[in-house]
């Protein structure tokens, strides 16, 4: 019988059917899409971190070979969680043994390793996890304080994404169970169980919706497949990236067509629980009053519409009161999505503003090509005048840092930095010691050649057997970050400096040549509050080592600078780039480089890729908003002509009928825009006033034609759902709906 019935009532609704059909639709393919990306996103990542630091989970090195290395092997093969544990021959080298171990049960990694520590008796530095690949797989070091919260962040979004489609669909539901409500209640009268109407609701729902939802799961998977093309097309110049392949595991596919049909399922159960605990009384009643909205009307006054329209804007708003929690999803994502996109452009165009004058603008003539190269000291590199001599280099620079404190005496301080109060008002971490300061000194080691001509340019009288002070303190108490006002650090009379060690002890006197406020044409930050001393290369070979300061082993590393002519071009700078890296191959040196344009572009392809996958998520939140605007739009066109044919016998115009739903499209649309912009004004007031950035900079390059195409899509979205609305209730036959009293 109640196949009968269903059958019957689906036959005779078309408006119910296809709701229904378009919410399981859009929910199948939300799931599908979002799911599947996130599958496809987390497997390129695994590819990524495989592909460049290796795929294994564990680590453990040991001073061992021969037969007692195969005893080690043995024993790690044994642990009953050890998948495999096998020699890296690329790492291990004099007697040193470095063995890979992949693990059966991921979440046992870390209480395995440590078993494998305490059984084998190696030191904590011995053993190692792949923190970065495991957390991709949800396993943290649970010692670990601040652990990796990007596949939770992925996970909660994937979650909210269906509780939205959840409440989505469940208001399409509602909308259309709450119109059946007067039958209900005549088919309760009659000895209709709760149980019975809600299996009867709920096989409803699941008839119309498994072909939706297979379509549904298809296009999502099928538009997952079109955003990774399109990434790939769009990153397909980046150097040294793995192209991303459209995976589906057949269990994920699986898991998001049922994840859908519980979705709509649990949506369909929600109203049709409410419904079906109500008395047949209740229901008769309620299925039988008038329309919601002029109920509200003898509740509350829209005072806002009614003075803007009149008695339209009165009407209006009792009819958006009336719809207020079927809209709520609407209301909530469209807010989110455009507070979302215009946050997310006006932090990006203010950090691309602020990495512009801090990085790329202050250091666009110190360099065009750099090169570190690890685990070579000056003493020991003969290829700084092959680099100087290369094709197109008008000045080269090859210098290495290390790590130096300074004893410096109260009254040595300039008396410009005395007036304010001495290092201990500026940096409040200034160490006091005997009367005096320990304070960092940096040391930057140039070639000879190349220090020479920074004394040079300086007005200091060039030598190799002394070093230059960058004579400046930042004056934090009367200036910020973005324009500093520097003070001398020291007296004019200044000499000679003490260097010390450890705990302040004494190293002796570094004899200066002179003191200067401009540092050489380096790309290289220094700090505000440090003595930095810049050392010919001749004097560290001298007393670099003598004193200690030198850094020995794997510690030590030199950097290559090398500028071009001005102008120079991207072909220009790449020739120069492979030139040097050549020469330093030929040497014997292992480096890395870079260049300063291909450096810039990235950067730029960065941060358009990160917005990118920011306004993504930002429209998949519209569509959803906008998705459920249409689906409640549509789905009370059955209700309200009951309404609006009163408003017609009342006298109103079709005209002003067709008014009422621009008003209250005006008011979806609207209010997230309303609400948005100034929230995005105090956001962006609160990130200029700390950046100390001037607002007349950032609105010369504000993203006003993106947020006002995203403002439009909303706009021109809620008024076509509106509009369509409009068109198919006034299109009808008003006046016998109030005639209309039939069960169909």
């Amino acid at each position: 019988m109640w196949k009968l019935y269903s059958r019957s009532y689906l036959a005779h609704n078309r408006a119910a059917r296809r709701s229904i059909a378009a919410a399981a639709l859009a929910a199948a393919f939300f799931l599908s899409l979002v799911g599947s990306l996130f599958y496809n996103f987390w497997v390129y990542e695994i590819e990524r971190i495989t592909l460049e630091e290796g795929g294994w989970q564990g680590r453990v090195t040991v001073e061992q070979s021969g037969a007692a290395l195969d005893e080690t092997l043995d024993a790690l093969a044994r642990f009953a969680n050890v998948e495999t544990a096998a020699l890296n021959t690329g790492l291990s080298e004099n007697g040193v043994a470095v063995i890979d171990l992949t693990f059966r049960d991921l979440g046992d990694a870390y209480a395995d390793l440590d078993r494998i520590r305490e059984a084998l008796a190696l030191p904590d530095e011995a053993v190692q996890a792949h923190e970065l690949l495991l957390s991709r797989y949800l396993v943290n070091d649970p010692q670990d304080s601040s652990p990796s919260l990007l596949m939770p962040f992925y996970l909660a979004v994937l979650g909210a994404v269906a509780l939205a489609l959840v409440l989505l669909i469940r208001n399409s539901f509602a909308i259309t169970m709450q119109a059946r409500l007067h039958q209900l209640g005549i088919l309760a009268s009659v000895g209709a169980t709760p149980r019975q109407l809600r299996l009867c609701l709920l096989q409803e729902a699941a008839a119309l919706a498994l072909l939706p939802l297979a379509l549904g799961t298809a296009l999502g998977l099928a538009a997952c497949s079109g955003v990774l093309a399109a990434l790939n097309a769009a990153a397909a110049h980046v150097a040294g990236r793995h192209t991303a392949v459209f995976q589906m595991h057949p269990l994920l596919a699986a898991a998001i067509l049922l994840l859908s049909l519980l979705t709509v399922l649990f949506s369909a159960w929600l109203p049709a629980r409410r419904l079906s605990r109500m008395t047949p009384l209740e229901a008769l009643r309620d299925g039988a009053a008038e329309s919601p909205a002029l109920r509200w009307k003898r509740r509350r006054h829209a005072r806002l519409l009614a003075l803007c329209f009149g008695i339209r804007g009165e009407l209006a708003g009792n009819a958006l009161r009336a719809q207020k929690r079927s809209l709520r999803i609407a209301n909530v994502s469209l807010l989110l999505s455009f507070l979302g996109f215009t946050a997310m452009l006006c932090f990006f165009t203010l950090s691309g503003i602020s990495t512009q004058m801090t990085y790329f603008a202050r250091y666009q003539d110190a360099w065009d090509v750099m090169a570190t190269v690890p685990g070579a000291s000056l003493d020991d590199f003969s290829l700084t005048e092959p680099l100087r001599a290369l094709p197109g280099v008008e000045d080269c620079t090859v210098y290495e840092k290390a790590r130096a404190q300074c004893f410096l005496p109260a009254g040595a301080q300039s008396d410009a930095l005395q007036a304010l109060g001495g290092l201990g008002a500026l940096d409040g971490s200034a160490v006091p010691l005997d009367g005096g300061w320990l304070v960092d000194a940096p040391i930057m080691v140039l070639d000879d050649a190349s220090f020479l001509a920074y004394c040079e340019a300086c007005g200091i009288e060039p030598a190799l057997d002394g070093a230059v002070l960058l004579d400046r303190v930042w004056d934090s108490l009367h200036s910020h970050f973005r324009d500093p006002l520097y003070l001398p650090f020291v007296q004019p009379d200044t000499e000679a400096l003490t260097l010390a060690g450890d705990g302040g002890a004494a190293l002796g006197d570094l004899p200066l040549l002179g003191r200067t406020g401009d540092p050489p044409n380096l790309r290289e930050e220094y700090d505000d509050y440090a003595l930095v001393l810049f050392w010919p290369q001749s004097l560290w070979q001298e007393l670099g080592a003598a004193w200690g300061l030198a850094p020995a082993g794997a510690d030590t590393r030199l950097t290559v600078r090398l500028l071009g002519r001005d102008g120079i071009t991207q072909e220009e700078c790449r020739a120069l780039q492979t030139a040097a890296a050549a020469l330093l191959e030929e040497g014997g040196y292992a480096c890395t480089i870079e260049n300063r344009i291909d450096e810039k572009i990235a950067n730029d392809e960065m941060i358009a890729g990160a917005q990118l996958i920011l306004g993504a998520f930002c429209l998949l939140l519209a569509a959803i908003g906008l998705a459920n605007v249409f689906l409640n739009t549509r789905g009370f066109v059955h209700q309200r002509r009951r309404e609006f044919a009163r408003y017609l016998s009342l006298g109103m115009t079709p005209a002003e009928l067709r008014s009422l739903f621009w008003i209250e499209g005006a008011v979806v649309a609207g209010r997230p825009l309303v609400v948005t912009l100034p929230l995005t004004a105090a956001v962006v007031a609160f990130m200029l006033d700390a950046s100390h950035l001037e607002a007349e900079i950032f609105l010369a390059q504000a993203p006003v034609l993106p947020v006002a195409l995203f403002a439009a899509l909303i706009v021109g979205t809620v008024a076509l759902a509106y509009g369509l609305g409009a068109r198919e209730l006034l299109t009808g036959d008003l006046t016998a709906v109030l005639k209309d009293d039939s069960l169909r």
